[in-house]
Order: structure tokens, then C-alpha cells, then sequence
């Protein structure tokens, strides 16, 4: 599996995630959007952006595992964000950052009015390409 990301000289080049990214491999994995929930379905991080973005990241990276797929073979995200704020962004990207590092892909961030239930701050899907092979 490879992901090769790009960053046009035409556009500017983001900080925390990449422009394009061009997946090559053999399976996809479609990561349904995860919310801040624990194991046993409970909310975690009440009103707190911060926690509950590192424990939509972690929940990600179980997903991720689960089907045999790693952080770095994400190719797109989305983040859909309640009641979108600037300040948030930086809370979001700590979480992002303990489960992906360096690795950046492609995303887009939606500002919504609510998610499902009203103690959701942030749902995240992925979309990963892997290589059987490899």
C-alpha cells in the first residue's frame, strides 16, 4: 500500500493535513464517523472538546485495528464539529496528532449545528487504503 500525499505549489500548504492524497492497494476500510463513547457506550469528556476529540481519535484507531488497517493507511478524514468555534481546531488537532503523529491526510472539517445526541461535540469517519500483500 502507498499514500502519496501532495501539496500543489498553487495552493498553500496546510500544517495538519494534506491537499491530495492518491491511494494505491488492495482493500479499502470505511470507517463509520466515531463519536466519544467508551467501550460501554458511555459519553467521555462532558462538554470537554479536548477529551472528547482524543477519545474519537482513539476509538478511530480501534476501529482501524480491528480491521487490520493502521493510522498511517488513512487516506481521508472528515470531522464534523457541533457548534464549530476557531478555538476548537487546536483541541481537535491534539487528538488527531496521538493517533495519526506525522502522518497527514486528506480531510475536510464541517461545522454543524448538533450531531445525534446533543453531548457529542465531534464525530470522525476514515477512509483507509491497505495492501494485503504487505
Amino acid at each position: 500500500m502507498a499514500l502519496e500525499s501532495i501539496n500543489p505549489e498553487e495552493l498553500d500548504t496546510p500544517a495538519t493535513y494534506s491537499h491530495v492524497v492518491v491511494a494505491t492497494g488492495t482493500r479499502m476500510v470505511f470507517v463509520a464517523g466515531q463519536v466519544a463513547e467508551d467501550k460501554e457506550g458511555n459519553i467521555v469528556g462532558h462538554r470537554d472538546m479536548a477529551a472528547q476529540a482524543h477519545q474519537v481519535f482513539t476509538n478511530i484507531g480501534h476501529a482501524l485495528a480491528a480491521a487490520g488497517a493502521r493510522p498511517d493507511q488513512v487516506a481521508k478524514l472528515t470531522i464534523f464539529v457541533a457548534d464549530y468555534k476557531r478555538e476548537h481546531l487546536a483541541q481537535i488537532e491534539q487528538g488527531r496528532v496521538a493517533l495519526f503523529g506525522d502522518h497527514k491526510p486528506a480531510d475536510t472539517l464541517v461545522g454543524v449545528a448538533a450531531l445525534s445526541r446533543p453531548e457529542y461535540l465531534l464525530e470522525v469517519d476514515a477512509v483507509a487504503v491497505i495492501d494485503d500483500g504487505v
